[in-house]
């Protein structure tokens, strides 16, 4: 359990100075930051964001701390947590007084180019019907693509409705063939019964003929040889 406490508090110790260096990392960016509005912004959202993080370290810190079974070591963690705490407010102060910095230099940096008067404006009013233009170009071309992608979907929908009714098609045939099978299957088997029954029938005749013949015979025997 010890053992498990003192990772943790070293790797809450670890993420607690990470956290700090890249949060002084960030104030520098902020001081060194020439604008716009919308790039402070986005670096102050990204400074919240780690002490934020750094905040959540030090409270996990202090909690382990407070866990502690010796004092000294309760003592000693405790103290290391109020440094973090000071350090924190310390970036804090420096986090204001950079912004303060960064928003005086992007102030006089549009007054310096209000000052520079009709030529900038031309040349940022070129650059946006320039854009607009390549803007215009850009939809139009994908506009293009959507067109022809529409069609190809179409062509796909009437070659697969194609495939659809040959697929139809073919089953209907395979069934017209099914039947005809079955068809001509029934009239084999009754060709067959046919030929067995007539086969039968010559039989009966032969064997019918024969008596009558055996008959005829016997009917001459005794008229002509009655003593036979």
């Amino acid at each position: 359990m010890a053992a498990a406490q003192d990772v943790h508090v070293r790797i809450c110790n670890q993420e607690i100075v990470k956290f700090d260096l890249e949060v002084k990392a960030l104030i520098q960016d902020i001081r060194d930051c020439s604008g716009p509005l919308s790039a402070l912004t986005e670096l102050n959202t990204k400074v919240k964001e780690k002490f934020q993080q750094l905040r959540h370290r030090i409270q996990e810190l202090e909690q382990s701390a407070k866990e502690q079974d010796r004092e000294s070591e309760k003592q000693v963690l405790l103290q290391e947590v109020e440094n973090h705490k000071k350090q924190m407010l310390s970036n804090q102060t420096s986090w204001r007084k950079a912004n303060l910095t960064c928003k005086i230099a992007i102030d006089n940096l549009e007054k310096a180019e209000l000052l520079q008067g009709g030529d900038l404006f031309r040349q940022r009013k070129t650059a946006k019907e320039s854009l607009a233009q390549t803007s215009s170009a850009i939809t139009e071309s994908l506009m293009g693509i959507s067109r022809m992608m529409s069609q190809q979907v179409q062509q796909s929908e009437e070659a697969m409705q194609t495939l659809v009714n040959s697929s139809r098609t073919i089953l209907d045939a395979n069934e017209e063939f099914k039947s005809m099978s079955g068809t001509i299957q029934l009239g084999r088997k009754l060709i067959t019964k046919y030929n067995r029954r007539e086969l039968t029938d010559k039989l009966l005749i032969f064997l019918a003929l024969a008596l009558f013949l055996a008959t005829v015979l016997y009917i001459l025997k005794k008229r002509l040889f009655p003593f036979l």
